[in-house]
């Protein structure tokens, strides 16, 4: 990855259509968990979203993997989506970017008033 693709975020562009083309192969009890994995991953992801990349891809690969051997969904996940994806980010209450914005903002107010 150039500067210029880091800058622009077209590498990210080119892995989310990787990854779009991986989940359409899946069936679509598949695709649909992948969709929401997909959208309780993203709080937990910093301003780019890169550092949920190696996540994703090895989410995406144990689907596919499980989807080649015949399990269900629900055997590979369980119920609790949510569950699954805030383990995957971290222990429960993990913080998310605008968590850190917040945190971030609060203490430089903090500074500017002198507390």
């Amino acid at each position: 990855m150039n500067f210029w693709e880091k800058i622009t975020g077209s590498d990210m562009t080119k892995e989310f259509k990787i990854f779009d083309s991986r989940v359409k192969k899946l069936p679509a009890d598949y695709q649909e968990a992948w969709g929401k994995i997909f959208t309780n991953l993203m709080p937990h992801s910093d301003f780019t979203g890169r550092n949920l990349m190696p996540i994703l891809d090895g989410v995406l690969g144990l689907l596919e993997e499980a989807a080649t051997d015949g399990q269900s969904v629900q055997e590979v996940l369980g119920d609790d989506i949510k569950g699954f994806c805030t383990a995957l980010a971290g222990e429960e209450g993990a913080k998310s970017f605008r968590d850190k914005w917040r945190l971030q903002l609060n203490n430089n107010i903090a500074k500017k008033l002198g507390k």
